[in-house]
């Protein structure tokens, strides 16, 4: 039996007290346990800011990007053993494993190249300099700085590598030390990258710390310099913004939540077209990867009415081809749900789903000749009317989605997809750039991203459940109101940004974009 152990003030803590089993989910065999009963979480916090920021502050961002880099190659040293301890607690397939894991340590070279960009920097400069007397003489530059504090990174038990060293990657760069605890059913994984971690030893001490299990009461400890970032559902989201502590220092909160992700197929694409292709596996993958427990994942497949029965018949047949099991077997596209808790969440949510819409597939019930484990199949529903609340309201967090019909005009779908709230990712197929833009005027104020395809992109697209370092990932309302990633504005929420008003001559010299020293 494995016993995940938390890392915290250089030392690796055994947990006391009852501990909570981490399972098999294909077999529902415990296969690890875990407590951070115990810990002095006041400490913790404390090394991280006396210890582990100073340290990092030191440090250049050309120097911590080095850092970034030879953490993604220590990580990914490891990925086949990685991989297998994902099938094993996660229950997700070799192609599901590797999604996560390499898109931890993509993420981490990502930044580390955007580190070593920025070399011997230690500030960044926030938009251009601006006169602000009668003369050029009194100038004014918006600057970012590395805050003084920790960072607590609250992550998703559905990608526990790439989840943990997305965010450690932007705070890292940024120079803040970070604490790190992951969703607790599916931590094995990112235990073991903990361990990685602290074994390669390329990070100052204090820079990162690792929780497994509860996080007790560490939000209590937090002060103004520290910030907190989670991901998961939006009923804890609130929770934690509303924690005492919290509101009385005004912590920073990042919250990435839930997500109606919806797909829009418009009405000028041919069946025979490479964009319709692009939309049905699209749609399919984003159903099924990861067994549809994905943020970005499609919930809402909105199609002109007068289509509907051609998209189901090809998506209900996409979906046929894709085989259900062991995650450890090669033919295997698609594993179980990642607990019991999960597959209990999933299979009400199916239910509630089916009360205002006709199954075409799938369904709450274990898929013949699956015994053991939490397994369902591919689930896809038909609704006759689209304007039914609970399609709106309801994430189902497992391999669900309904086709929604619509009349096929950009407005009624964009008013269809806003009544979700706010949302990760929406994805739109057109070869109509009129449709395009109306969709964009409608959808970009509800989203974080927008994912538009055509013929032009099909060969030469990620599927739009893909995050990208390069891109921002978060969205409004619904989806939690924050921002991840996305480049150099990842750093933004680890800095702070300040006013600096004084002799041009030093002002710009030091501390303004690289232009203004020629």
């Amino acid at each position: 039996m494995r016993t995940l152990e938390s890392y915290t003030c250089g030392r690796w803590h055994r947990g006391t007290g009852t501990p909570v089993a981490l399972h098999n989910p294909t077999t529902e065999e415990v296969v690890a346990e875990t407590s951070s009963e115990g810990i002095d979480f006041r400490a913790l916090l404390a090394h991280a800011r006396d210890a582990g920021g100073p340290a990092l502050r030191a440090q250049t961002f050309g120097e911590r990007g080095a850092l970034l880099k030879a953490l993604s190659a220590a990580i990914h040293e490891h990925r086949e053993e990685l991989i297998a301890l994902s099938i094993e607690n996660a229950g997700t397939t070799r192609s599901d494993a590797k999604f996560d894991i390499d898109g931890a340590t993509g993420t981490l070279a990502a930044y580390a190249h955007l580190g070593q960009g920025l070399g011997e920097a230690r500030s960044l400069p926030s938009g251009p300099g601006v006169q602000l007397g009668r003369t050029a003489r009194f100038w004014g530059q918006h600057v970012l700085v590395p805050r003084l504090g920790a960072a607590v990174h609250v992550n998703a038990f559905n990608f526990p590598a790439w989840n943990m060293m997305e965010k450690a990657a932007c705070a890292l760069l940024a120079g803040c030390p970070v604490i790190e605890k992951p969703g607790t059913p599916t931590a094995l994984v990112a235990w073991r990258i903990a361990q990685l971690v602290v074994e390669c030893g390329v990070l100052p001490e204090g820079a990162y710390q690792f929780i497994a299990g509860s996080a007790g009461d560490l939000l209590d400890h937090m002060e103004a310099q520290d910030c907190l970032a989670f991901t998961g559902s939006s009923r804890t989201a609130a929770l934690l913004r509303g924690h005492p502590n919290l509101v009385r220092h005004n912590v920073r909160c990042n919250v990435e939540a839930d997500s109606l992700n919806a797909a829009i197929l418009a009405p000028d694409v041919e069946a025979d077209s490479e964009a319709y292709g692009l939309f049905l596996a699209n749609v399919a993958l984003d159903m099924t990867q990861k067994t549809g427990q994905k943020c970005t994942a499609v919930r809402r497949i909105l199609v002109p009415a007068e289509r509907l029965d051609e998209v189901r018949t090809d998506l209900v047949a996409a979906l046929a081809r894709i085989r259900v099991g062991d995650p450890a077997e090669r033919e295997t596209r698609m594993g179980p749900l990642a607990s019991a808790a999960q597959y209990a969440d999933v299979r009400a949510g199916i239910e509630r789903l089916a009360a205002a819409a006709e199954l075409a597939c799938g369904g709450p019930q274990r898929p013949q000749g699956l015994e053991r484990g939490w397994f369902l199949a591919p689930t896809l529903l038909v609704a006759a009317d689209a304007t039914a609340d609970v399609f709106h309201a309801e994430e189902v967090f497992g391999p669900v989605a309904t086709l929604l019909p619509f009349g096929g005009g950009a407005e009624e779908a964009t008013s269809l997809v806003a009544r979700g709230g706010g949302g990760l990712v929406c994805s739109a197929y057109s070869n109509d750039n009129a449709w395009f833009e109306a969709v964009v005027a409608g959808l970009a104020p509800w989203h974080g991203r927008l994912w538009l395809g055509s013929d032009r992109m099909a060969e030469q697209s990620l599927a739009p459940g893909m995050v990208l370092p390069q891109m921002i990932h978060g969205g409004p309302g619904r989806a939690g109101g924050g921002e991840e990633l996305g480049g150099l504005l990842g750093l933004e929420f680890y800095l702070q940004r300040t006013a600096l008003q004084g002799f041009q001559g030093f002002v710009a010299k030091t501390f303004g974009p690289a232009e203004a020293d020629a």
